[in-house]
């Protein structure tokens, strides 16, 4: 527990100034932490990321994080990012006959289906933040999994009997799991009154109660990768509390479902 609470604290004390700081240091951080996530992800399928396919698998999800105000950085070049992600699946494919099949048609469906898994929640992730008001939905974000991850711990401990998916998560049940999405929508109520998102009170509700929804199974999802792949944790880099991925794993669901539920006004 102490050594859970001291990376706690250092890792707030990086994460949040920079958060709120936002522009260039924000970008550079939500860059690194997908490098990690994608290092964690190839670890477990035993895929070296400074091999052919892990290199190629980088700089595939570094394209994909470019924010959009960035974007001439790739039409400069004559392309668009949705061509360049065609032009990397034929070179994945390509490389299954190169090397006579060594690298499998599985290993190249794990490495596009792990590069948009982790694109797409980073990416958004940074389109967030760049919003206007961008702050206020980070913010709210994080407090939403933070509510429903607390809600669900303590109201499945206390209450908790019928297992929610024991193939994947034996300590989770369905009590907590009702918690969790009872206290994200508080979550929300309080937004809605105290701070000054753009959003009707009626519609963050609803909202919330998705996010939540969805957060718990962006949970179950990075659970189901680990039991899948036969590892704890997804890394070591927070001591306790394992890696990124393990930190993250919701909020890769939440942040794009901010957008693409259109809460967020640009």
């Amino acid at each position: 527990m102490k050594q859970r609470i001291i990376t706690a604290v250092i890792a707030a004390a990086i994460f949040i100034p920079i958060v709120i700081y936002g522009g260039i240091p924000f970008v550079i951080l939500a860059y690194l932490m997908g490098t990690v996530a994608l290092y964690e992800l190839l670890k477990m399928k035993n895929i070296s990321i400074i091999s052919f396919q892990g290199i190629l698998s980088l700089l595939l999800l570094w394209v994909l994080l470019i924010p959009k105000q960035y974007d001439e950085l790739i039409t400069n070049l004559g392309y668009t990012k949705l061509e360049l992600i065609f032009f990397a699946v034929l070179i994945f494919l390509i490389i299954t006959v190169v090397t006579k099949n060594k690298i499998t048609f599985d290993h190249v469906s794990f490495l596009l289906l792990t590069i948009l898994y982790i694109g797409m929640g980073f990416y958004y992730f940074v389109e967030t933040r760049e919003v206007d008001n961008g702050l206020t939905y980070i913010l709210y974000s994080l407090f939403i999994i933070w509510a429903t991850d607390s809600g669900a711990y303590f109201i499945g401990r206390a209450v908790g009997k019928r297992k929610l998916w024991p193939e994947i998560s034996p300590n989770k049940t369905i009590e907590g799991a009702i918690g969790g999405v009872v206290c994200a929508i508080i979550v929300g109520l309080l937004f809605a009154i105290f701070s000054d998102i753009d959003v009707s009170m009626v519609k963050l509700l609803i909202v919330s109660a998705i996010l939540a929804i969805f957060g718990q199974m962006g949970d179950l999802v990075e659970s189901a990768y680990k039991r899948h792949y036969g590892v704890k944790d997804s890394g070591t880099i927070l001591p306790g509390h394992g890696g990124i991925l393990d930190r993250f794993d919701s909020l890769l669901f939440v942040w794009p479902l901010i957008h693409l539920l259109h809460i967020v006004h640009y």
